[in-house]
């Protein structure tokens, strides 16, 4: 009965998302490719506002029910007013090879369990808790350790789940939706549709951005990803809109503000795009329409009121509530000493150019491929291409955010953090996929320009200046698309890896023992849980295994042991309400057979006390 509940309401979710889709392109009559990204994130954001309101449940039952108001509205008009042009538009090729694409990539999905440690010490325990409280966090929430953190997808995700169900599949599922959405925004920097080798090469150039997401990946729900594509994306709408920055106003306003509050740093990157704008704004010749310069205006305010309102709520509802970065006060007041800061500045400047990281190999690699195209352009056929001050401009930007890294390393994180430049790569890898997409999609607009004809100048047949041309063309688009389903495929085979290897996973162990527990009301476990396993890679001394418990538990109060010491059993498990055993060894076995008769094996023992005696019952 669950599984059909879960099924119609899922079926209700998309036919909703389907009627705003429907409205947005005949109310903006803006490109398809734009529209699925506008619609996820003005929904975001809406889910977001009614959060903070306190209306989680009520915002999203209004937004689903409008949406199919609207989807009703329109079949309607569809049946009476049938005159009008077909209801739905015909798929192009492009079109059924991306959604096909981005259907075998969101099968795989809907079939993977989480595993990265992050997921676990923020970002699926937080959406876990929106779903079983429908309410943002709380001060009083023990389970999330990290409050200030945004909550921009997790909103999203919240919206997805709430009527599909929570299951960790279908939290990425939810998170997949905005990746991909991102994906097909790009491809509107596309004005000739029928060139298809300007898909084609967009395809090869932006599928080798995953070679530089491998730390990140798509099958967990970290956003470090997202924060780039959603910049290229608002790159992709503005260039596009470039000669009515009114509609490219209006399609990036929800953009750039989920993009404020998907991470701390992501209003980085929608300062990235919304500068863009303006210099679009300033450089056309619509700069003296002073309603364009007022939409420009009103846009950048706008799309900076999530990242406003969250940083409210932080200094109202969290004042004096200790956060990452924050929890060690003391210590960055005293900040750190000068022998630190050099061996941070020494590491710092050693990883941004070590040639065997992802990041640099990317930087690299994109330098001399822009710089070899310009040159060989300019060379060979005789045309300008604008690639090498795009190149110019985004090197200003990856120095400029190198600079930001490391002074965050040098000011704001814990010394023990700093030190080891934690989550160095991570941060890297965003600004380069960033670096990388904006060269594919300037190169892409450049292929574009350097046509003999226009698409329209001339008969289709006629469209290329000879016939050696058109068979260099026809090469084109076959070597592209080569390329990019082997890099695809690469993608594809990393993550039906991920999936079969789950099994051997920490996750994996724990839920089994556990399960996922799920309490109405939210009501988290208050028990005390006292995890014993080993601690190979660290699981136990980095506190893994412990935020996984958290997690499967709903139970704040975990805490994990590698060892047991003979002269302090009764002591230390006195203090718990249960031992949860996840890995057994020799040791544990002897010790807990002699003091308290049991044969241990993997499970959840309550702890009894019966006066001075422990007594373990397997439950």
């Amino acid at each position: 009965m669950l599984f059909l509940l879960q099924l119609v309401m899922g079926i209700l979710l998309i036919l909703s998302m389907v009627g705003y889709m429907q409205f947005v392109r005949r109310v903006l009559a803006i490109r398809w490719e734009f529209i699925p990204i506008f619609v996820f994130s003005a929904i975001a954001c809406i889910i977001y506002f009614a959060g903070l309101a306190g209306q989680l449940f009520i915002g999203s039952m209004v937004v689903l029910v409008a949406g199919l108001l609207l989807l009703r509205g329109r079949v309607v008009q569809a049946l009476y007013q049938s005159k009008r042009g077909p209801w739905f538009f015909p798929f192009s090729l492009f079109q059924w090879s991306f959604l096909g694409g981005v259907f075998v990539f969101l099968l795989i999905l809907f079939q993977t369990e989480l595993t990265h440690y992050d997921n676990f010490s923020h970002w699926a325990i937080v959406v876990k808790e929106m779903l079983s409280t429908n309410a943002f966090p709380t001060p009083n929430s023990d389970l999330i350790e990290f409050k200030n953190y945004p909550l921009g997808t997790s909103s999203f995700i919240y919206y997805i789940c709430r009527f599909m169900g929570h299951a960790q599949p279908t939290m990425l599922l939810a998170q997949g939706l905005l990746i991909f959405s991102c994906f097909y925004a790009m491809f509107g920097i596309v004005s000739e549709k029928k060139r298809f080798l300007l898909y084609a090469f967009l395809g090869f150039g932006l599928s080798t951005l995953s070679f530089f997401n491998l730390t990140i990946r798509i099958t967990n729900l970290l956003v470090d990803f997202l924060l780039p594509i959603y910049a290229l994306a608002m790159v992709a709408a503005i260039y596009q809109y470039r000669q009515d920055l009114k509609r490219a106003c209006i399609i990036i306003l929800p953009l750039a503000g989920l993009l404020t509050i998907i991470k701390s740093t992501g209003i980085i990157f929608a300062a990235i795009g919304l500068i863009f704008l303006v210099y679009i704004w300033l450089t056309n010749k619509q700069r003296a329409n002073w309603k364009i310069g007022l939409a420009v205006v009103g846009t950048i305010t706008g799309a900076l009121l999530p990242y406003f309102s969250w940083s409210w709520r932080m200094a109202t509802v969290f004042d004096g509530v200790d956060n990452k970065f924050e929890g060690a006060a003391a210590a960055l007041k005293a900040g750190k000493t000068a022998e630190q800061k050099w061996e941070i500045l020494e590491l710092f400047l050693k990883s941004s150019i070590d040639i065997t990281t992802r990041p640099v190999l990317g930087i690299v690699v994109f330098q001399i491929a822009a710089i070899a195209a310009s040159i060989v352009a300019y060379v060979v056929l005789k045309k300008k291409w604008n690639l090498w001050k795009v190149l110019i401009a985004l090197n200003v930007v990856v120095l400029l955010y190198y600079v930001g890294i490391l002074a965050l390393y040098l000011y704001s994180m814990p010394v023990d953090e700093a030190i080891r430049l934690a989550g160095f790569e991570r941060y890297a890898s965003s600004i380069v996929v960033l670096f990388a997409g904006g060269l594919v999609l300037c190169a892409a607009v450049d292929i574009e320009r350097t046509f003999h004809y226009r698409i329209g100048e001339v008969p289709d047949y006629q469209a290329f200046k000879t016939v050696q041309t058109k068979r260099h063309y026809q090469q084109g688009i076959i070597a592209c698309i080569a390329l990019a389903v082997t890099i695809l495929l690469s993608e594809y085979n990393g993550m039906l890896s991920i999936n079969s290897s789950y099994n051997e996973t920490l996750p994996y162990e724990v839920y089994s023992v556990t399960g996922d527990r799920w309490y109405t009301g939210g009501q988290e476990d208050t028990n005390k849980y006292l995890f014993y396993g080993s601690d190979r890679d660290q699981q136990v001394t980095s506190y893994y295994m412990q935020y996984i418990g958290r997690y499967f538990l709903y139970a704040p109060h975990v805490d994990a042991i590698v060892l047991f010491y003979e002269d302090n059993m009764d002591n230390l498990l006195s203090n718990y309400d249960y031992l949860v055993v996840i890995e057994t060894d020799p040791n544990a076995q002897w010790l807990l057979k002699k003091h308290y008769g049991i044969d241990v094996q993997e499970g959840i023992y309550k702890i009894n006390r019966s006066g001075d005696q422990i007594v373990l019952t397997l439950t």
